[in-house]
């Protein structure tokens, strides 16, 4: 049994770490060149989106207190299939969220020295930080939850100064809203900018190893969504504002800095960066392991994915066997290429889980679970925002994302074969 070591405030500090990643140090820059000053309601279209799919999560979660997440959800909700499919694309997220976050890592990095464009050097730095963060995860989970707690209140620090600084720094020419963006491009912003704000969901998956989750998780929800969304607003205005050159920068944060403070100012925030990146990696370890546990425990997984180590009461082979894949998929996927599976495979999840509220509440409709007001009507709603963003989709992205829940199935078939033969 995994050991409950997460408690309230360490849950809040988790998702918050898993949303604010690296996204919101790159994506302000690729938001603005899509939809330029408009960007900022893009930002606010999804903090909505964003607010009504939390509220649905809230229900949804107090159900359930073991580890799983929207696996679990949907499971209970419509079955194991369905329940298999969303497990392993929650899976995927994790991946792809993990490749895009280390290549922007590496992308963060060429401030300081041309060498990290070198690929040899792109190949070493995501071998060695997975390493490191898989021994932590392998130690158990007050290790992780320790760490995780550092690197959040060090990623916040370097945001808020640049808030505070950039603020008196604004240009009122650089909010000019003549020229409203092509529809399709706004929503294609929007699109992408529900990575920024997606990674909630990691906090879920680990219920198992949280104190008291049906109190916990709706209040860490709620509290870090709130936390989040006042950040990324305040930095797109800060990008918009400040940079004049954001649409084309790679790096727009620590470019605005440099403009703001001088070179000090944009080593800050590049450190700042990295410091961000590495704690939300830690937390797709950390998630994205437990998905293959939780898997196992339904048998839909082979079993030893449910191995718990005797000291550290960690899921060892789980958190190992996803190392290998996030490795794998960083090295051959590039930043954008693994930011569209990944904003995808999100939005399915957040899909099924507004449907499962629906189908729980026929279900069991006098079980005990926090219940909020006007839960139907949210999740319906929650469905059309989802279903119009993945509108956004190119096709060579839902084709890569069509392999790779194949894949999935094909893995889900042999498991079930080799389970009736023994």
């Amino acid at each position: 049994m995994l050991k409950r070591g997460i408690r309230k405030w360490d849950l809040v500090f988790l998702i918050i770490n898993s949303v604010i990643g690296a996204g919101i140090f790159g994506l302000p820059a690729k938001a603005f060149a899509l939809s330029g000053p408009y960007s900022l309601l893009a930002f606010g279209v999804c903090a909505v989106v964003m607010l009504v799919l939390i509220l649905v999560f809230m229900e949804v979660s107090s159900r359930f207190d073991r580890t799983g997440g929207p696996y679990l959800y949907i499971k209970e909700a419509f079955g194991d299939i369905p329940a298999f499919a969303v497990g392993w694309v929650l899976m995927l997220t994790r991946l792809f969220s993990y490749a895009t976050l280390i290549n922007l890592l590496v992308i963060y990095l060429s401030f300081f020295s041309p060498i990290f464009q070198e690929n040899w050097m792109r190949v070493t730095i995501i071998l060695g930080v997975t390493a490191i963060l898989t021994g932590i995860n392998l130690l158990g989970i007050k290790d992780s939850t320790r760490t995780t707690n550092i690197l959040t209140v060090s990623k916040l620090i370097p945001l808020s100064l640049f808030i505070l600084v950039g603020l008196f720094f604004l240009n009122p020419v650089a909010f000019d809203f003549s020229s409203p963006p092509p529809m399709p491009d706004f929503a294609n912003t929007a699109l992408l900018l529900i990575f920024a704000f997606g990674g909630f969901e990691a906090g879920l998956v680990i219920s198992g190893e949280v104190e008291n989750p049906r109190k916990n998780l709706p209040f860490a929800l709620m509290t870090a969504a709130l936390i989040i969304t006042v950040f990324y607003v305040l930095i797109q205005v800060v990008s918009i504002g400040t940079l004049p050159n954001l649409a084309t920068s790679d790096k727009p944060l620590a470019d605005a800095a440099t403009l703001i403070m001088g070179y000090g100012g944009g080593l800050f925030i590049t450190i700042g960066a990295i410091i961000s990146i590495l704690g939300t990696l830690n937390v797709q370890i950390l998630s994205g392991s437990r998905l293959p546990f939780a898997l196992s425990e339904s048998n839909q997984f082979p079993k030893i994915f449910s191995f718990v180590h005797p000291k550290f009461r960690t899921p060892s082979i789980a958190v190992i066997f996803f190392a290998v894949l996030i490795v794998i998929v960083a090295l051959v996927w590039d930043f954008m290429g693994s930011l569209a599976i990944s904003v995808i495979a999100r939005l399915l999840i957040y899909l099924l889980v507004c449907g499962s509220l629906i189908r729980l509440r026929q279900k069991s409709p006098n079980a005990d679970y926090y219940r909020i007001p006007f839960g139907i009507p949210l999740a319906v709603i929650g469905m059309g925002a989802t279903i119009w963003l993945l509108s956004g989709t190119q096709f060579e992205e839902i084709k890569d994302m069509a392999l790779w829940t194949v894949l999935g199935f094909v893995i889900f078939g042999l498991n079930q074969i080799f389970r009736k033969k023994s």
